[in-house]
């Protein structure tokens, strides 16, 4: 997949086209990228060269879902293989982008306290009630991997679960939900009706911009299970992780002890970004 240099947008408008065409000055690719024509460079010298072509970045897809490494830091491959592990089963394909059920939420808090929540399952009791009473909590479990990790939900009582195939890892449990966190900001949760993605997005250091991305599958299943009140629990979210942002500017805080049961994923997180910012400052 081919981008402009300096990110000018060369196709504006979804549809199909035979070349790009850039809208500023007319210059002119094959649909691979390759340079073809500009206008009023006839008497340039040593034009075109090769870096006049448009820059090739590394595309990756899950199902349908493709993406674009800008300046890749690890091996996205990798990650999408532990997805495929247990997701592989599920025709991602005949999943409906629903545009009425996706949203955007701001929250007046900093990316990583709202990162920080949706890696422990350890609040759900206390701050999720319709959730809880969903989830077996005492079964809740984190895996954990290089570059994401894994939420489990088993489910209690009725409620909808996957319909796993034999040979599956999770064959004959009951999963409800399985909660991916891909570093740095996204996050993908299947449910039996479908796929919600989030996209966390830095305003600026105290608000956050939560894009819910929602992909149907069975509606059937929609109204049933634990991802049939993701609104509400996003909302109850918004509380807790808001109260948390006015905590840390009190002048009594002082950073606390991980649960190493409950909140494994947390510190996964705070690692993976302590790593990458040393990284940069060597």
């Amino acid at each position: 997949m081919y981008v402009p240099i300096g990110e000018i947008l060369i196709v504006q408008q979804p549809g199909k086209v035979n070349k790009l065409l850039c809208a500023y000055h007319g210059r002119r690719f094959s649909q691979e990228g390759k340079f073809e024509f500009m206008p009023e460079f006839y008497k340039a010298q040593d034009f075109p060269r090769a870096c006049d072509n448009l820059h090739k970045f590394q595309l990756k897809n899950l199902g349908p879902h493709l993406f674009v490494g800008m300046s890749p830091q690890f091996d996205f491959a990798s990650v999408l293989k532990l997805l495929h592990e247990r997701t592989d089963f599920l025709p991602l394909e005949q999943f409906k982008f629903e545009p009425a059920l996706s949203k955007d939420y701001l929250i007046n808090a900093h990316w990583a306290l709202y990162c920080d929540n949706f890696l422990e399952g350890f609040h759900i009791s206390f701050v999720h009630k319709d959730l809880n009473e969903t989830l077996d909590y005492g079964n809740y479990t984190t895996e954990i991997y290089d570059y994401c990790n894994l939420q489990i939900g088993y489910a209690k009582n009725d409620v909808e679960v996957f319909d796993l195939p034999e040979g599956h890892i999770d064959f004959g449990k009951k999963v409800a939900a399985y909660f991916y966190w891909i570093f740095p900001n996204m996050m993908f949760n299947f449910y039996p009706w479908g796929l919600s993605v989030n996209i966390v997005k830095p305003l600026n250091i105290n608000k956050t911009k939560i894009s819910f991305i929602t992909y149907v599958w069975d509606e059937s299943k929609f109204e049933k299970g634990s991802g049939s009140f993701i609104d509400k629990v996003e909302r109850e979210d918004e509380y807790v992780v808001e109260g948390v942002q006015k905590g840390l500017k009190s002048r009594f805080y002082q950073a606390g002890r991980f649960s190493p049961e409950r909140e494994k994923g947390v510190h996964h997180f705070h690692k993976l970004i302590a790593d990458f910012m040393n990284d940069d400052n060597e």
